[in-house]
């Protein structure tokens, strides 16, 4: 009897646990529904970005009007809230500042501009590189924009006032650019195959990491800022 009962016990296991990982895989192979259709852009949307609190959602786009646009949309409904103009080229990236009351975009008409999201005010127009401004990122404060571009510069820019305060740079074209969760460093990715570690207040270059195989096109840090992550051209990331 004792036998039949352990039996039974090890066979209501073995079936609760292989009903478990067919409604899992079941479970995987549902498509995602979708929330919400957005339809306003008359072209192709380069680029979309959540605000902080998930609310609202920024796309830039390559419109084909005079003024190449940016929409704010309410995510739960749907709508537009604001529709941002005043760029004369595709806009290829946004980002929120991190209280989300900002709006960074950048251009192929090698500007960047920041807005206003509440009345979608243009605040900034920030002008310098001669090259095409390949991505923006907020200080965790968003005291500071750090910008890079194909001219092989990386700008911090002022948010406040739109000046520049620090010029920095590679011998080649710059991939990435990561701050440190308590904004101090800059960390830089380049195609001459180094990381570059920057002082965010002096611009002094703290430390040059060599010993990648290739273009560093990635850079991240952990949340306690004392490991950085690199991944490059040739499959692999350091750590």
């Amino acid at each position: 009897m004792k036998t039949n009962r352990t039996t039974l016990s090890w066979l209501f296991c073995l079936i609760t646990a292989l009903l478990f990982i067919l409604s899992v895989a079941h479970a995987q192979e549902l498509p995602m529904p979708c929330i919400q259709t957005l339809e306003g852009h008359s072209s192709a949307v380069s680029s979309v970005a959540f605000s902080p609190d998930g609310k609202i959602l920024a796309s830039g786009s390559d419109d084909h009007s005079d003024d190449h646009t940016i929409k704010l949309w309410d995510v739960q409904t749907g709508r537009v809230q604001q529709t941002l103009t005043g760029h004369s080229d595709i806009v290829s990236s946004v980002a929120f500042s991190p209280d989300g009351k900002v709006l960074a975009s950048r251009s192929a008409d090698l500007t960047i501009k920041l807005w206003d999201v509440q009345t979608g005010r243009a605040l900034q127009t920030l002008t310098g590189h001669s090259g095409g401004v390949k991505s923006v990122a907020f200080s965790p404060d968003g005291k500071v924009l750090a910008s890079r571009s194909n001219d092989r510069t990386i700008k911090l820019w002022d948010v406040q006032t739109g000046g520049v305060l620090q010029n920095l740079g590679h011998s080649d074209y710059v991939y990435s650019v990561a701050f440190s969760p308590d904004g101090r460093v800059l960390a830089s990715g380049s195609k001459d195959n180094t990381i570059k570690l920057w002082d965010v207040q002096t611009g002094r270059d703290l430390q040059t990491l060599t010993g990648q195989t290739g273009s560093v096109y990635s850079v991240a840090f952990s949340p306690d800022g004392k490991v950085l992550a690199s991944g490059n051209e040739y499959l692999t990331i350091k750590l």
